[in-house]
């Protein structure tokens, strides 16, 4: 039996879906979530083949939950936002579904999972977001942790800096350090520049953290944050930091 779950905060959304499943007697319906906390549960708990998921939920997005997920099912995107890239959803999802669409254009949609199979995609979460990101460039101003069985939202505002840690970020607060499975370069790239600059290949630091420059040996340079803690600057990173300061 192929197990599907649906998230979505619309009801009458949700409805819609269950109805149009009801032709599909292989396909069982496992649980539907009215938000992203309930779907990165049902996940975890039935580890489905199939999500309907929409994009703009309260709580936490649709895109951010994607992040949160360690293997990826087959996604069909729900959403009643067009502005979205449709290529990005083209080459990453099996289908995009612009709300309210007809049992017609369902079905097309579920043609083209049934036709792929149901193995789980193998694809890296992190390279999903950011190809997502890449066509659908917005500036990020939160960052969502899982915790264990917890999820935590961090907003930039809260953000001391940024250090590469293997295959990880660790983003560096006044409440601790927390690990994000993503790049560097995905956070440069989406961090407000006014905010946040990249002084180093693995440092990004949030400008009004910083108190001064000092000379660190042979011609190094080191930040001294508000918190006392000291941070590289590479050549590269110099100019860029010289700009953002204005000196």
């Amino acid at each position: 039996m192929t197990k599907a779950i649906i998230i979505d905060d619309e009801p009458l959304a949700r409805d819609v879906i269950k109805s149009y499943l009801a032709d599909y007697p292989a396909i069982s319906l496992v649980e539907e979530c009215a938000n992203g906390f309930e779907g990165l549960k049902a996940i975890n708990q039935h580890q489905p083949h199939l999500v309907f998921l929409d994009i703009q939920m309260p709580k936490i997005t649709g895109f951010e939950l994607l992040e949160l997920l360690d293997t990826l099912p087959s996604i069909i995107f729900t959403t009643a936002f067009d502005e979205f890239a449709l290529k990005a959803f083209e080459a990453n999802a099996i289908d995009y579904l612009l709300k309210p669409f007809s049992e017609e254009r369902f079905q097309k949609a579920m043609d083209k999972f049934l036709a792929t199979g149901i193995d789980t995609h193998t694809q890296k979460i992190p390279q999903l977001v950011e190809q997502l990101s890449a066509q659908n460039p917005s500036q990020t101003e939160r960052v969502v942790i899982k915790l264990g069985n917890k999820i935590k939202v961090i907003s930039i505002y809260d953000i001391a800096y940024l250090s590469a840690d293997d295959d990880y970020v660790k983003i560096h607060t006044a409440e601790g350090e927390f690990l994000k499975n993503q790049t560097l370069a995905f956070f440069e790239k989406n961090l407000n520049p006014q905010l946040f600059v990249r002084v180093h290949r693995s440092f990004i630091v949030k400008i009004d953290q910083i108190t001064k420059i000092e000379s660190y040996e042979k011609d190094n340079l080191i930040l001294i944050l508000k918190s006392g803690e000291k941070i590289p600057i590479s050549k590269t990173g110099y100019p860029k930091l010289k700009a953002v300061l204005g000196i």
